[in-house]
């Protein structure tokens, strides 16, 4: 078994604005499974000056569990952590009260592997008494190295925490793997009425070799066999559990685009064989992680999208403020000429940037046409 390497904690990108809200109301923090939520609340418990095996609950720990289905909390005022909580059918309940009884002496957090904002199993609604975050893998932004190296190791190893610290491609596979079973076999059963784990799994097999290109759902159906409801509602799900993110087609009235089909991306990209298809896994989520980010602390109107038209031109990424487009940004592993697709959309929208960023590239230059050709890692470094 490798060891992992013994370094210091990595403080996350949102711990000081997490930090900051907490004085004012609850902070509820979401995100994929193993992707660091525990680390980041117990060094804020660290931070904070709390005694951290009195003041972590998690839903998980069955005395834990206890204690909060009879809501027996802490007496002291300071930070309480609440883990795992929304898989209790009462728990936006119990929050509430304890919030509404003692929300001066206490800071609440509550975090989770699933969005917080869709599980609402009764109970009153929590509107305005929360500040909700979502934390997503390391990215190359985040890492104190060479962005270089940093793009590098993700590629082969992945951003969950555990498996990119050891830095071993076996132990990425053998974590990998057993992720997925735990997200198929524990969450959906704690969390979902789904009768066919089986097929379920069978399908999460699948996806990943059809990463980067507009997901069927009736292509699925027929391989697996089972309706087109249950599909929509399978894929629904796993992107509630934090498993996979979908992007839909930007659409303007002078360009002729698709306005249906969704393209989908897991957080997990080592489960993406195709080095191109896995490069362009991983550019989406920096891009969906910023544009989260910005959501989550700054309430702006940002979106990630992709464009595609009925004459099949493409460009991965559209990033969208307020419904305009400000970014157009094309992934390539080696190609330096920028893509049909990336040119046809510039000259329609003139004004807004457009990037190709290229996997194996030094430089940064300019086209004559207005296409940016950056390298990837300096390109990604600039986001969180």
């Amino acid at each position: 078994m490798v060891e992992p390497k013994k370094e210091a904690y990595l403080p996350r990108y949102i711990e000081k604005h997490v930090k900051k809200d907490l004085a004012r109301k609850m902070v509820f923090v979401a995100g994929p499974r193993q992707v660091g939520k525990t680390t980041l609340a117990k060094a804020l418990c660290t931070t904070f000056g709390v005694d951290i095996s009195k003041r972590y609950l998690n839903w998980d720990d069955p005395k834990d569990r206890e204690n909060i289905m009879l809501e027996r909390f802490p007496a002291e005022p300071g930070l309480l952590v609440l883990d795992e909580v929304h898989k209790f059918k009462r728990w936006r309940q119990v929050v509430k009260g304890l919030y509404d009884k003692r929300g001066e002496e206490l800071q609440i957090l509550v975090t989770g592997s699933a969005r917080l904002d869709y599980y609402r199993k009764g109970g009153d609604s929590l509107q305005g008494r929360y500040y909700f975050y979502r934390l997503f893998p390391l990215s190359v932004g985040e890492l104190n190295i060479p962005p270089s190296e940093a793009i590098r190791r993700l590629l082969r190893y992945g951003g969950f925490p555990e498996p990119f610290l050891v830095s071993s491609e076996i132990e990425t596979r053998r974590w990998s793997r057993a992720y997925r079973s735990r997200i198929v076999r524990e969450e959906l059963r704690d969390l979902e009425s789904v009768r066919d784990i089986d097929a379920v799994e069978e399908m999460v097999l699948r996806l990943p070799d059809l990463v980067g290109s507009p997901l069927s759902l009736n292509s699925l159906r027929e391989d697996l066999g089972v309706s087109h409801q249950s599909v929509s509602r399978w894929i629904a799900v796993l992107e509630n559990l934090y498993a996979l993110f979908r992007i839909y087609p930007f659409g303007a009235p002078k360009i002729r685009a698709v306005k249906k089909e969704a393209k989908h991306y897991h957080w997990d990209w080592t489960l993406v064989k195709d080095l191109g298809a896995r490069f362009e896994n991983l550019v989406a989520c920096h891009l969906m992680k910023w544009c989260c980010f910005l959501q989550d602390t700054e309430g702006k109107e940002v979106e990630l999208r992709y464009f595609r038209d009925i004459d099949k031109r493409e460009v991965d990424f559209v990033l969208l403020e307020e419904s305009k487009p400000i970014h157009f940004i094309e992934c390539k592993s080696g190609e330096m000429r920028p893509s049909n697709g990336l040119r046809y959309i510039k000259k329609r929208f003139p004004q807004v940037p457009a990037t190709q960023i290229v996997l194996d590239l030094d430089d940064d230059l300019m086209t004559k046409d207005g296409i940016r050709i950056c390298s990837a890692h300096r390109f990604l470094a600039a986001f969180v």
